[in-house]
């Protein structure tokens, strides 16, 4: 196993998690969006996480090393949620239907806020993991003295 592995995938983790944590404000920002460029309200975002997977060139050179091919987690991609619009009845707003609703985005803040506090504490597990990794480089580099 690399000396550096364990850093590298609490790295991957908490760039993964601090994108995450864009893509959840940018939807709290948007939660009263009703009018999009493309003229209907904003679609609810989620990103969708993947293992990252090394190439075969990779994997055949970590097993002639005999070394652990860990390389953490990567962003497969950001979807849109497909859940349905809320109509809220509102026969004064610019973007109200002929019968009084309007379309509001699929955003549920209370949702993105916990999403939020989770997508919070995986960042925070990453950087305990890596501080633990930090201590023990540094412990074991006492060791020579």
């Amino acid at each position: 196993m690399g000396l550096f592995n364990s850093i590298n995938v609490s790295a991957t983790g908490m760039t993964a998690e601090r994108t995450r944590m864009d893509i959840i404000s940018e939807n709290i920002a948007n939660a009263n969006t009703t009018k999009t460029s493309n003229g209907t309200p904003y679609n609810r975002k989620m990103i969708v996480f993947e293992e990252n997977k090394p190439n075969f060139s990779t994997l055949l050179n970590d097993a002639i090393k005999s070394t652990n091919n860990s390389s953490g987690v990567k962003i497969k991609k950001i979807v849109e949620d497909e859940t349905p619009y809320k109509k809220v009845y509102e026969p004064g707003h610019p973007d109200a239907n002929e019968d009084g609703y309007v379309e509001m985005p699929n955003v549920d803040v209370v949702k993105e806020m916990v999403d939020m506090i989770s997508a919070t504490r995986a960042y925070e597990a990453n950087i305990t993991s890596l501080n633990s990794s930090k201590s023990m480089f540094m412990k074991a580099l006492e060791i020579g003295r």
